[in-house]
């Protein structure tokens, strides 16, 4: 199931943010993106679209998105077993390699964070990704 709140914000401007795109955009095939949230969420609505406008301009391949809708009582497929308890939750992990491989979570943004989630994790996986 898809989220409305992740349809991208049509104002929103990426050379703006020409940083986090670059980053998004120089891992976008190593990476997956797990993004759980709800279209009644006002938290949601405000930080979805320009996540989702943020992701279209760095050439995120669709298949490397998955969107969980999540009840009011923030309950959906992978909650427990990603331990989601606000939301919007963004699960950025290493894109499986082979059928043994579930992929290793590199961060995650929770919507309690004091930047929006596209600079965030930008910043998160390049500290991340250039260390290792």
């Amino acid at each position: 199931m898809s989220l409305e709140t992740m349809n991208p914000n049509p104002a929103w401007d990426a050379a703006s943010y020409e940083d986090a795109v670059d980053t998004l955009e120089e891992y976008n095939d190593e990476l997956v993106y797990t993004v759980w949230g709800g279209d009644w969420c006002k938290d949601c609505r405000k930080l979805l679209p320009d996540f989702g406008a943020a992701i279209e301009a760095a050439g995120v391949p669709e298949d490397r998105i998955e969107e969980v809708a999540v009840d009011q009582d923030k309950q959906g497929p992978g909650v427990d077993e990603y331990g989601v308890e606000y939301i919007p939750t963004i699960v950025v992990e290493r894109a499986p390699t082979g059928s043994d491989d579930d992929g290793e979570e590199i961060t995650r943004f929770v919507e309690e964070e004091d930047l929006p989630p596209a600079i965030w994790l930008a910043r998160e996986i390049e500290s991340t990704l250039e260390n290792a």
